[in-house]
């Protein structure tokens, strides 16, 4: 939801930092393991019972994901590879940091209530398949009450009212799950009224992929020559 509607904004925003970013010789993908480093010191911060530092740290976490993207395009190094790398990346970081609450919840509340934050990744992953397997078929899933700013957002304000973090995590268990259920009607109907639209959607996002490829196949050429010189 925030993503869809905030994403201009933002990249408005994080553009001229992508290009300061460029001065320092870092590549996306290293920013994006430099979040995931921070959402694993988080995930360790949050199972140890530090909330307020887990906190700081999965807000500091958010960061790079955001700056990756505005480093790629100031470095015209955008791919479908970096975009891979980043998609599984923060599905890893996600699984850290839930599995930090889980780490605290054993701890705090017992060992059964580690189940919960598994139940919300395990339908955050449906979430994230949904889509994949829609765009995959030509069709639209994006949307819905929960996607993974949201997820953050939430998961923010329970470290930062620690008591409340177990009722939380039950809020972001049914917001997921209603997420989940939107998502599956939307792209129901959609297959159900277009099938060969489709497919036909289908091949031409392939075709529009495969220019994709050979554009950015260029660009690394010509940066790679570029830095050469």
């Amino acid at each position: 939801m925030f993503d869809g509607r905030f994403r201009v904004e933002i990249e408005r925003v994080v553009r001229p930092v992508g290009k300061l970013l460029l001065r320092t010789g870092l590549s996306p993908d290293h920013i994006t393991i430099l979040g995931l480093l921070i959402a694993i010191g988080a995930s360790v911060a949050i199972g140890l019972g530090s909330l307020p530092l887990g906190l700081a740290l999965v807000i500091l976490s958010a960061l790079p994901d955001m700056f990756d993207g505005a480093l790629a395009k100031a470095s015209n190094s955008a791919s479908q590879r970096g975009a891979f790398f980043d998609s599984v990346i923060d599905r890893v970081s996600d699984s850290f940091l839930l599995g930090g609450v889980a780490w605290y919840l054993a701890d705090t509340r017992g060992a059964t209530a580690a189940v919960l934050p598994f139940a919300v990744m395990a339908v955050s992953s449906l979430i994230s398949y949904q889509r994949a397997k829609a765009e995959s078929l030509g069709l639209h899933a994006k949307g819905g009450l929960m996607e993974r700013a949201e997820r953050i957002i939430v998961l923010c304000f329970g470290l930062l009212f620690g008591s409340l973090l177990w009722w939380v995590m039950w809020a972001m268990l049914v917001l997921t799950t209603m997420t989940a259920v939107q998502r599956f009607v939307k792209v129901w109907k959609q297959a159900a009224v277009a099938p060969v639209t489709a497919q036909k959607q289908e091949v031409r996002r392939s075709r529009r992929a495969s220019r994709r490829v050979r554009r950015d196949d260029y660009r690394e050429r010509f940066a790679r020559r570029r830095r050469l010189q």
